[in-house]
């Protein structure tokens, strides 16, 4: 891989929305280093479908974002790597619900260490590079920065702080760098707590009267980190016309 070829580091990439976005810039060109933090496995497994694409295109990085000193170092094995950075995508999320009332401190950190203090803090580390290479970042926040749900305050409120992330960052590394972000709708139901109910109750409320598919986000992360060159500090919704529950 030549430094020419562009780079993007995803973070939780290993799985469900982050796989789509990495297979997409991939797709495109891109050189990807997939983080993840558990999924070590199918990380090794994305990365090596990659590879079997296009040899020396794929890097796995392992780390628990919530740990401070592991985020700068993200980004310089990625430029270790691959000689340059062009797109950080910032799709690794904490979710679970806390209602209010209920919530700990152990729990807003918890949530706000991945959520928001990371895609930060990986936002700093990557701007010298960025700037270098007139890249973009692009943020995951959710629909449910604007339209909360009342059992999601804390998780709703570090999305909302993502969205004025993303608008501050656009005016801080304009004009070298482009900050954007997608909010999705109902895209991927969690895998650990299925409620029929509450999907078809979300359904009711979407325009489109459909779940979303990971590859129409992943669609849309190319279009702003790569075509939407006149588009910085914008917070996309796709979320099939989701209204307010």
């Amino acid at each position: 891989m030549t430094p020419s070829h562009r780079v993007a580091l995803v973070t939780g990439a290993a799985r469900r929305l982050g796989a789509a976005i990495a297979r997409r810039l991939h797709g495109a060109g891109f050189a990807v280093a997939v983080h993840c933090r558990d999924s070590r496995g199918d990380a090794e497994a994305l990365a090596a479908e990659l590879e079997a694409a296009r040899p020396g295109s794929a890097l796995v990085l392992q780390a628990d974002l919530a740990q401070f000193d592991r985020l700068p170092e993200l980004v310089a094995k990625t430029v270790g790597r691959f000689g340059r950075l062009d797109a950080l995508v910032n799709n690794a999320a904490a979710f679970f619900p806390t209602p209010f009332g209920t919530v700990t401190p152990a729990q807003w950190d918890e949530l706000f260490a991945v959520n928001l203090r990371a895609p930060f803090f990986l936002s700093q580390a990557a701007a010298p590079h960025l700037k270098a290479t007139r890249g973009a970042i692009l943020g995951i926040s959710d629909v449910y920065a604007r339209q909360p749900r009342a059992d999601l305050s804390a998780y709703a409120t570090g999305k909302g702080a993502l969205e004025a992330m993303t608008r501050a960052l656009a005016v801080v590394l304009a004009p070298e760098v482009r900050v954007n972000a997608i909010a999705p709708g109902a895209i991927l139901w969690p895998e650990d707590a299925a409620d029929p109910a509450l999907q078809e109750k979300i359904l009711a409320h979407t325009a489109l009267a459909r779940t979303g598919s990971v590859d129409e986000i992943a669609a849309t992360a190319l279009w702003l980190l790569q075509d939407a060159m006149y588009t910085t500090g914008s917070v996309v919704a796709v979320d099939g016309g989701r209204t307010p529950l």
